[in-house]
């Protein structure tokens, strides 16, 4: 089971445009993929939108069963 069900979908983009996006993500220590999702959060917002903050990641092993 995935940690967080998030929707795929295919997403062309200019060489140039992907290019600046990678810069801009290593910068900030994060996948081009989490740097898109917070320029669009970012866009959403200065246009009056609010959306949820994303739920994080569960991280480590499931604590452990007493019984």
């Amino acid at each position: 089971m995935p940690a967080s069900v998030k929707k795929a979908f295919a997403l062309r983009l200019d060489p140039a445009l992907y290019a600046a996006i990678e810069r801009m993500a290593a910068a900030d220590l994060r996948s081009a993929n989490a740097e898109i999702e917070v320029l669009l959060r970012e866009a959403l917002a200065r246009r009056g939108m609010t959306v949820k903050p994303p739920v994080p990641a569960r991280r480590g092993r499931p604590p452990k069963e007493e019984g």
